[in-house]
């Protein structure tokens, strides 16, 4: 469901507050409308065969694996106001009514899924994205025109791997791409589970218009990490500026162990975060987290910007302020001890 604020104020009156909510209308949605009621398997975690059996039936009845949620981001491009999630292309709306306008797709040449955090260009206006698939090619990046209407680049950065990568950065000279151990695997769906959460965290640093010959990785500890607040570059570095954690709180834990217990546990901050949180507890502490990449002496530097008091995510920045070096961010403060009682994210506030 897409929700609006509004502020009007007429002259020589207060300002007035107004708000509208209305679901997405995308093409699925449109499916289970005359339904009235909830039509697609759910199919993002629990049983395998049960998931297996999602995505055929889903397939089979509505041409589509799973439901076009369109909820994870709202972006601006060209005056327009769009709604995307990962598995999908943007649906515009219009600002007022909230009313769907149909997909964005532009010349028709994007032919893959749309990243929930697209990034505007400095200087250029270009519109950098990505499209993340279960299939090759499993990662495509994308520039699109200021205006919209064409591909200014495309390129396959040949992933041997399909990765659930939740953002893609720009600096001025720069993309940056995040490519981190949560992993969609057909073969790990069949023996007991669609995700996988091991592996190798890298960071790669390409030029605007290169190829996944040009992206330079960097190699850092086995973390997680959905949300960035900016990405910018300083003398010879890159910087990277997120919310890191040791785990992904999605899918959930795996089959077979007990839901409440492992985000129960995974919330409960009062235990130590450390390298062995994952047992222990507190492996879904999230916290601000800098990455300083070197591209002269491929050094990498890390720090907290955060204490354990408090943990956070869903950050943001004054978008005017993209890929130069901002002194303020804000983010969605978890509150802990709520959040470990009842096994779930529990909001504290915005800070």
């Amino acid at each position: 469901m897409l929700h609006a604020v509004y502020f009007e104020k007429e002259a020589g009156e207060d300002w007035q507050l107004y708000y509208k909510n209305r679901y997405v209308e995308s093409k699925t949605t449109k499916l289970e409308k005359p339904r009235n009621k909830l039509s697609f398997h759910p199919a993002l975690e629990g049983d395998s065969w049960a998931i297996m059996a999602a995505y055929l039936l889903n397939t089979l009845r509505y041409g589509a694996v799973n439901i076009y949620m369109s909820n994870a981001n709202v972006f601006e491009h060209t005056g327009k106001t769009y709604v995307v999630v990962e598995n999908y292309i943007p649906q515009e709306v219009d600002i007022a009514t909230l009313e769907a306008r149909g997909n964005w797709n532009s010349d028709r040449d994007w032919d893959q899924p749309f990243t929930s955090h697209p990034k505007r260009v400095p200087v250029s206006g270009e519109l950098v994205t990505m499209g993340i698939n279960a299939a090759r090619p499993y990662c495509v990046m994308d520039v699109i025109s200021a205006d919209g209407k064409k591909l200014n680049h495309k390129a396959d950065l040949e992933f041997d791997r399909s990765v659930l990568s939740h953002e893609i950065g720009v600096t001025h000279r720069y993309n940056v791409i995040i490519d981190h151990p949560l992993v969609f695997d057909m073969k790990r769906l069949v023996n007991g589970g669609p995700m996988t959460r091991k592996g190798i965290l890298r960071i790669g640093v390409m030029p605007r218009y290169g190829d996944a010959s040009s992206v330079r990785w960097f190699y850092i500890e086995s973390t997680c990490t959905f949300h960035i607040f900016n990405y910018f570059e300083d003398g010879e570095e890159v910087v990277v500026r997120g919310c890191r954690a040791l785990t992904s709180v999605f899918p959930g834990p795996d089959c077979g162990m007990n839901k409440f217990d492992w985000f129960s546990r995974g919330f409960n901050f009062k235990e130590p975060v450390d390298a062995n949180a994952n047992e222990l507890g507190g492996h879904l502490f999230t916290r601000a987290y800098e990455w300083r990449l070197n591209m002269g002496t491929e050094e990498v530097q890390e720090s907290n910007l955060t204490c354990t008091k408090l943990s956070m995510d869903f950050p943001f920045i004054n978008a005017d302020l993209t890929s130069l070096c901002n002194k303020y961010g804000y983010a969605q403060v978890i509150n802990s001890k709520s959040s470990s009682e009842c096994g779930n994210a529990m909001p504290a506030s915005t800070h």
